[in-house]
């Protein structure tokens, strides 16, 4: 038997362990994708300061409009490749910061001292607008500033009345465009140590929106917000992924169990059963304790089957050798010994043998001979009996037909469904019914008769005899190998054992009837 090449392998139980080792740390690896999610906390607040300054914007649009006849001052005028296209229903601005694009600015530079003061009808629709971005900003914990065209703050908590202008997002405004940045934020308090996974956390999101009125800057919404803070959200929701951890890992234990139930302990009970088979213990083919899984007592079944099947041939080659050897062990030392008597008295040996005991001597050595050519001849057959067949189709008609021409002298007569088709050549069926017929004549049988039934997936074959019944003692050993109580009339013992061989191989049946007068067999015949 050839030898797997010598070389690490991994057991089952180590692959196993590996992967519950991998699906319990991936959770963790889950830490390192917090960057991006915190990218997508970037956007959305983004977008909700789009969404807020809009709203703004459109109000102080409105108060800029009504005012326009009172001597309000507007800003730069937009260009118009940055003006919304007016047959455009749907001009939105999406939001675009990326942190991971290293889009982060230095932190925001202070306000300044304006160079003028804004215009009092600015001041007054600041004054106006300012309940309205309290009150907003109280639900939405954002910070606003309204901005008049010269980017002096007008309404706001902070910064009234100082100028903004020099801010890059502000001055990119003031010149009609929308512009958002992410700038350094300094916490109030050092943050744990497991913050450092997030960098979202120590940055602002500011929005720069222009407010256009008349194809002019009528002003500016400045809106900043700290994005949401991811360990924020895991610790309010602690609970729920301490029992999410616990699920994995009793999940994970759940598996291994599973595991090791279903596979490991039934594949470590089929090796050490092959392992005592091999050893010769017999008491290892009995089925496994446990099979785990449907396809491993599948397996376990074919394998069993196999190793007591080839246990038991083994067991058939060592009974059928030492059988053979003794059926030939006898003529040939009765052909030795003639042969050494001959060769005596062919040289005038004293004590020479009289030309009658010669002829006598001959005649036994002919007839031994004779045994051993018809032990040959069964050796071939049950050597065909034995090998698989191949697509062997035949009707008992013509088969029962050479029965009769092959045994001239006796009666056979035959009935019943011989036209199926059997699972079976004419030419081992024929040697099957040859030795029931020849085991039948040499027990004085006269007639021979045969009923065949269709069963549906067999053929059942009903052969009897009208000879010498068998006695109680022998029914349990007419099958064996070498059994005959014919000996002396040139019987060797294997008709019956071929015939059974022949049908065992073609998936068929062959038994002895309990019959009151002379022998019955029943043959069962698979269907062609």
């Amino acid at each position: 038997m050839s030898a797997a090449p010598d070389k690490w392998r991994p057991s089952l139980t180590l692959v196993i362990f590996t992967v519950l080792a991998t699906v319990g740390v991936l959770p963790l690896v889950g830490l390192f994708f917090f960057r991006l999610y915190d990218n997508q906390l970037i956007r959305q607040t983004q977008a909700e300061l789009i969404a807020q300054s809009r709203v703004l914007a459109t109000i102080y649009a409105q108060e800029v409009t009504a005012r326009l006849d009172r001597g309000l001052t507007l800003g730069a005028e937009v260009p118009t490749n940055v003006l919304p296209d007016p047959s455009d229903q749907v001009t939105p601005i999406r939001p675009a910061l990326d942190l991971t694009a290293n889009d982060l600015l230095r932190r925001r530079p202070e306000a300044q001292t304006a160079p003028q003061p804004p215009q009092p009808v600015y001041v007054e629709i600041g004054a106006k607008l300012t309940p309205i971005i309290r009150e907003t900003q109280k639900m939405t914990l954002a910070g606003f500033r309204i901005l008049d065209p010269q980017g002096v703050v007008i309404a706001g908590r902070q910064e009234v009345g100082q100028s903004l202008a020099h801010i890059e997002e502000v001055a990119d405004a003031l010149h009609g465009q929308y512009r958002a940045t992410l700038r350094n934020r300094v916490p109030d308090k050092p943050p744990p140590s497991i913050y450092s996974f997030s960098r979202g956390l120590g940055v602002h999101v500011f929005s720069a929106m222009p407010v256009i009125v008349n194809n002019r800057v009528a002003g500016v919404i400045y809106t900043t917000r700290t994005p949401s803070n991811i360990f924020d959200h895991l610790y309010q929701e602690r609970a729920k992924f301490v029992l999410a951890g616990l699920a994995v890992v009793l999940g994970t234990i759940a598996i291994g169990l599973v595991f090791s139930r279903t596979i490991t302990l039934p594949m470590r009970e089929l090796i050490d059963r092959a392992t005592r088979i091999g050893r010769g213990d017999r008491e290892a083919f009995r089925p496994l304790r446990h099979y785990g899984t449907r396809e491993f007592a599948q397996l376990s079944h074919s394998f069993l089957g196999m190793a007591e099947q080839l246990a038991r041939r083994s067991d058939y080659i060592a009974t059928f050798s030492a059988h053979l050897t003794h059926e030939l062990k006898s003529p040939l030392t009765s052909i030795k010994g003639a042969a050494e008597l001959l060769q005596d008295s062919v040289q005038g040996k004293a004590g020479s043998l009289t030309p009658a005991e010669q002829e006598t001597f001959i005649a036994n050595i002919l007839s031994d001979t004779k045994r051993l050519e018809a032990m040959a001849q069964r050796l071939r057959e049950l050597a065909r009996a034995e090998s698989l067949p191949q697509n062997e189709r035949t009707e008992l008609a013509p088969v029962i037909a050479d029965l009769r021409s092959r045994f001239p002298t006796s009666s056979i007569e035959a009935s019943g469904s011989l036209d199926l088709m059997i699972g079976m050549s004419a030419e081992k069926a024929l040697i099957v019914l040859s030795h029931l017929a020849d085991n039948a004549m040499r027990h004085k049988a006269g007639a021979i008769t045969l009923e065949a039934i269709d069963e549906r997936t067999t053929l059942r074959l009903t052969v009897s005899n009208d000879g010498e019944p068998i006695s109680a003692p022998n029914r349990d050993r007419i099958f064996d190998a070498f059994f005959t109580t014919r000996r002396d009339q040139g019987g060797t013992g294997m008709g019956l054992a071929i015939a059974r061989a022949v049908m065992a191989s073609h998936d068929g049946s062959i038994r002895l009837k309990p019959t009151d007068q002379g022998a019955a067999f029943e043959l069962q015949f698979p269907m062609g």
